[in-house]
């Protein structure tokens, strides 16, 4: 049960996010049309898979971080390194999903626009049928869950 709470949990918080992110990015990805301040060098692009740094995904990364940890915070859950492993897979595999997602809601892309040739923030870093970022990430999160039980 708590597989199917964990993986329904982040399947609906992703949605709701990337809904919410095609409301306001509308078909301009990378926050390319927001009033933002942008930081585009060698160190971004190596640290983001060629994607600037944006003002806008600073905050927005910070505070799924801060909210999926809110619960030991505020005294809601005890923190041991297996809940704190479970936080860190959902938080990696929320962000490939979130992405995913908001590629499937907006209108301008679809499924049929998720390609290296008309996604120009994840062309630089693309591996096969997706961004290397999907590649790493989710690997990374499915295996930090699984260590998060043989650590608990």
């Amino acid at each position: 049960m708590s597989h199917l709470l964990f993986f329904g949990g982040l399947a609906t918080l992703s949605a709701l996010l990337a809904a919410t992110e095609v409301q306001i990015e509308g078909p301009h990805g990378w926050a390319a049309n927001l009033p933002t301040w942008r930081v585009d060098n060698r160190l971004t692009k190596a640290m983001l898979s060629g994607k600037p740094l944006t003002g806008y995904h600073v905050f927005l990364f910070s505070f799924v971080f801060v909210f999926v940890h809110w619960p030991f915070l505020c005294g809601l859950a005890p923190w041991t390194l297996g809940h704190e492993l479970r936080v860190l897979s959902f938080n990696f595999l929320f962000w490939i999903l979130e992405d995913f997602w908001w590629f499937l809601f907006n209108p301008a892309f679809g499924l049929s626009k998720f390609k290296r040739i008309d996604v120009w923030w994840h062309a630089p870093a693309w591996w096969w049928i997706a961004p290397r970022d999907y590649w790493v990430l989710t690997s990374l999160g499915l295996l930090l869950y699984y260590l998060s039980f043989q650590v608990a």
